[in-house]
């Protein structure tokens, strides 16, 4: 966003009309209400930005909630922007810690300065971007615990400071979480967190794709999924991390939160042979390393040596893992499985992988599929072979 858009979107007359405006589901929507809003007097520039915040606030509401509502957002600050129910806990840890001011530096659009206010702590948001912070100090404005600054977060004088929250922008691709992602890939740098965090209690977060060998010894890494997409890594240093905890996986959601935690990575379980279920582990906890402490947990083992998928007879009553009961376990042949599926009328196919090089979207085009039926195709290496487990959830 320049800031011309800015101050467009800033004006009193604009701001109304964001807070009354539905939010557009398709291209006629936005072409119907841009030419409602130039009828009305709004300026080209002015209707776009309109337009604009109710389309983000709209993809919002899946991070905050009814908070967007009432929010502002750039589409890059969006993405990045820590998800309310996490930037809950993170705040948590901070109030628990006994932290009065707590510098939040980077903090983007305000997401987890929003999160340490609501719980009474006083906040130093730190924003070098301009326009950014100029938002963040618009969604903070109903908190006079927080006080938003425009500055670089590595010259931030952290006198009377009780602990900091960072939360680095990406400098590269990658926060996606499928890729490896460096320590220099980072603003601020990691060795600026490494400073802050001998001097301060420290969070950090970074990408989950996080490179692990760059994990200090010292912190508790806890990586966060939420409704099964696996958002971030957070680092906790200087008295913010728990006794004996030093890997972690905290699964967020529909009905609650679990978590996982370990002084270590688990040592795995032996692999098994195929089961009437198969099990797909979290991501949080297939990161975190901690698959055979879920597995000793459960009765159950890999399917494969190196394979994050376990196996076993009956479902597993486990908030970490999703089962399917397996109907047929298949060679991995394109013409057994065409046939099979085709045998129990299976139009409708969701296909998973592990250990296998396989395009499940061309994979599926290629079967032909044809049916009312429904099933799930687990492609996958076992000790000796490569199988096509159909399953049901």
């Amino acid at each position: 966003m320049e800031r011309g858009e800015l101050e467009a979107l800033l004006s009193p007359r604009v701001l109304t009309a964001v807070d009354a405006e539905a939010r557009p589901e398709t291209p006629a929507d936005v072409l119907a209400r841009s030419t409602a809003l130039r009828r009305e007097g709004f300026s080209p520039e002015e209707s776009a930005a309109i337009l604009t915040q109710a389309a983000l606030r709209r993809r919002a509401r899946a991070k905050f909630g009814e908070f967007a509502d009432r929010m502002l957002f750039t589409r890059a600050g969006l993405e990045q922007a820590t998800r309310l129910e996490a930037a809950a806990r993170h705040a948590a840890r901070f109030r628990d810690s006994g932290a009065a001011l707590v510098a939040d530096l980077g903090c983007g659009l305000g997401g987890d300065a929003l999160a340490m206010a609501a719980l009474g702590l006083r906040v130093l948001a730190v924003e070098r971007d301009e326009v950014t912070a100029v938002l963040a100090q618009y969604n903070l404005a109903p908190f006079p615990e927080a006080t938003v600054r425009v500055e670089d977060a590595e010259a931030v004088d952290l006198d009377g400071v009780d602990a900091v929250w960072l939360d680095p922008a990406r400098r590269t691709a990658g926060h996606d979480g499928t890729r490896r992602v460096a320590a220099a890939d980072y603003s601020p740098s990691l060795a600026f967190a490494d400073e802050v965090a001998a001097r301060r209690p420290t969070g950090v977060k970074l990408s989950p794709a996080h490179d692990r060998e760059a994990i200090p010894e010292d912190a508790e890494a806890q990586w966060v999924s939420d409704r099964g997409d696996v958002v971030e890594l957070a680092l906790w240093r200087g008295g913010l991390q728990r006794d004996g905890v030093r890997r972690a996986a905290l699964v967020l959601g529909p009905v609650g939160a679990a978590e996982l935690t370990a002084p270590a990575d688990a040592e795995d379980e032996p692999v098994g042979p195929l089961g009437d279920h198969v099990h797909e582990p979290d991501g949080a906890v297939i990161r975190a390393r901690l698959l055979g402490d879920v597995a000793r947990t459960t009765g159950t083992h890999p399917v494969g040596p190196g394979i994050a998928y376990l196996s076993g007879d009956g479902p597993a009553a486990s908030p970490f893992l999703t089962s399917f009961a397996v109907d047929a376990v298949l060679p991995f042949d394109r013409q057994r499985i065409r046939k099979e599926l085709r045998a129990r009328g299976i139009g409708r196919l969701e296909i998973k992988k592990r250990g296998v090089d396989l395009d499940p979207a061309r994979f599926r085009k290629e079967l032909g599929l044809s049916g009312d039926g429904e099933a799930v195709l687990v492609v996958t290496r076992t000790a000796d072979r490569r199988v096509a487990l159909l399953c049901r959830r």
